[in-house]
């Protein structure tokens, strides 16, 4: 059984201690079994493949929720070290860009869902968008290039934990093979969407500017690829990004869907 308090919380699920060494992450209870089957199979598939990544268990029900064992790993997330430490943003963001970088280089062959297949089915779910802007970023994404890369899927800094180890990355549910600059995008549209919430004061908001623009010149400098492309990724990354009801950001993305649908 869960033990104690979660130790971490987020949109779809709760983290609690679960026995020594294994944390459960447990969901809530509107979250689909079958989903969270789906997590535990791509969190295993990444695993085998020899990536820092945390090991999985089996999936449990608890309570009449679903929860998923995963192996512990002990620190602070990359997202919490810089709230408390504002000083190492500047590594932090180099960092990060370091870590995608070397995802997006290795040669690890997986068997992973097709990116361009995920990306449809989400921007077909964005209730948020018009009929005729959900066609537009669809047929965008059938004119980009695929690719056959690693690719997260939602790559920021709470989802990289430091440990004694080095740097760990979680939460790969949305890991597909495709095209690295389209997972690069998605991390821009996280970051960039975030400055666009207006949560925080005006300080935050420049910091999360500064630290994406840091992460983006990094990561281009290790691993180069079109600018021009992955401006392009942007509002098609942002339309799928709809599906997923984050109400604050909704203005924005749309904003963004729309710009791109009249050209500017």
């Amino acid at each position: 059984m869960p033990v104690g308090n979660p130790v971490a919380k987020g949109r779809t699920a709760e983290v609690y201690l679960w026995k020594e060494g294994w944390i459960i992450k447990l969901f809530h209870e509107w979250f689909p079994g079958e989903a969270v089957r789906y997590e535990a199979q791509i969190a295993r598939i990444v695993h085998q493949a020899g990536l820092a990544v945390p090991a999985v268990g089996k999936v449990v029900e608890v309570d009449g929720r679903w929860g998923l064992i995963y192996e512990q790993v002990d620190g602070p997330t990359m997202l919490e070290e810089i709230s408390s430490k504002p000083w190492k943003l500047l590594r932090s963001a180099r960092l990060l860009a370091e870590l995608h970088a070397e995802m997006h280089a290795s040669d690890v062959k997986v068997e992973l869902p097709s990116q361009r297949e995920r990306l449809k089915e989400k921007i077909e779910q964005a209730q948020g968008l018009s009929a005729d802007l959900q066609r537009a970023h669809l047929e965008a994404l059938e004119a980009m290039p695929e690719g056959d890369r690693l690719c997260h899927g939602d790559f920021h800094a709470d989802n990289v934990v430091i440990t004694k180890r080095g740097l760990v990355v979680i939460d790969w549910i949305d890991a597909t093979q495709g095209n690295p600059l389209a997972d690069v995008a998605r991390t821009a549209v996280i970051h960039l969407g975030e400055r666009a919430s207006r949560r925080g004061s005006w300080v935050q908001r420049v910091m999360v500017e500064w630290y994406h623009r840091l992460y983006e010149r990094r990561y281009f400098e290790l691993q180069g690829g079109e600018k021009k492309e992955y401006r392009a990724w942007y509002p098609i990354v942002a339309a799928a990004r709809m599906s997923e009801g984050i109400g604050e950001l909704e203005e924005w993305l749309r904003g963004e869907a729309e710009k791109s649908h009249r050209g500017g």
